[in-house]
């Protein structure tokens, strides 16, 4: 007969308080605002380099004119997330890595798969898109909060990982 694992037990206070569960039930532990920040900002990163990168070649093809260029640098904007969230499916960029999270379905914990690529330009592109009309909004009065539910969220993956081992070891 298996007892009920105090998540403090195993995590410590602190981060037993970041405890949550999935829409199946299973338990997992949420990442940080911090990480989360951090890993935003290294993919943030990425991205612009890679537009940087995309534009110097562009700029270099000695047969496109300045209009072309410009055309190919707007396409780059969303084609640039996109390539880069093809490596994403598993829910691990290069932020992910360095901070130790992961991107996840919030109904099982799954991976991204196909969606990655999806989810890559809306964190990069479309969320701070949103952040900015949050903000416009909320000092127009407005409450400052979009409608709807997450369906993806981030793990912290070392401590997510020591919860399911205590958990199965129980």
């Amino acid at each position: 007969m298996s007892r009920y694992l105090d998540p403090a037990e195993v995590l410590g206070p602190d981060v037993a308080q970041r405890v949550e569960p999935l829409g199946n039930g299973r338990r997992y532990v949420r990442a940080t605002q911090w990480a989360l920040f951090f890993s935003w900002l290294v993919d943030f990163g990425v991205f612009v380099i890679g537009l940087f990168v995309g534009a110097m070649v562009l700029a270099s093809v000695p047969s496109l004119d300045n209009v072309a260029v410009g055309t190919g640098v707007l396409v780059l904007v969303p084609a640039v997330p996109l390539l880069y969230g093809v490596l994403y499916g598993n829910g691990r960029s290069l932020g992910a890595v360095l901070t130790g999270t992961r991107l996840v379905q919030l109904k099982d914990g799954g991976r991204l798969g196909a969606r990655g690529p999806w989810a890559m330009l809306v964190r990069l592109l479309l969320l701070p898109l949103l952040m900015v009309f949050v903000l416009i909004g909320a000092f127009a009065g407005g409450t400052g909060s979009p409608p709807g539910s997450l369906r993806r969220g981030s793990i912290d993956v070392e401590a997510s990982n020591r919860l399911w081992a205590a958990e199965a070891a129980n």
